[in-house]
């Protein structure tokens, strides 16, 4: 057993993903977090080109004129063998694999802020 093998993962298409692991760990994923952290080769820049620019920390205008954007939901979800999970977000993005590794990585709790 390691930590990056889910014990239980919940699945909210409009809030997010919350994971209990195997040693007993707890993550919980928003949507703008978990579409920024988008490990495919396009958002991270791998392909020479400039990586995705983070959407969860932009500062939101009050300007009434500002443009409506809809709100991020995920469309579906489906695992990628035993490893991983395959986003398909409602702005049209489905190639980033989640890999358990990957979301224990990049888990926000207090705990693993500190480390």
């Amino acid at each position: 057993m390691t930590s990056t093998d889910p014990e239980h993962i919940a699945i909210s298409k409009s809030k997010g993903v919350k994971i209990d692991w195997k040693d007993g760990h707890h993550s919980e994923y928003g949507l703008p977090y978990l579409r920024d952290k988008c490990p495919c080769a396009t958002c991270t820049g791998a392909h020479g080109t400039p990586p995705r620019e983070p959407q969860a920390d932009k500062p939101q205008t009050s300007s009434p004129f500002q443009m409506y954007q809809p709100r991020l939901t995920m469309l579906s979800v489906d695992p990628v063998g035993n490893y991983a999970i395959r986003i398909n977000w409602s702005d049209g993005h489905n190639t980033g694999i989640y890999s358990y590794d990957h979301l224990r990585a990049i888990c926000q709790c207090a705990q693993c802020l500190k480390q």
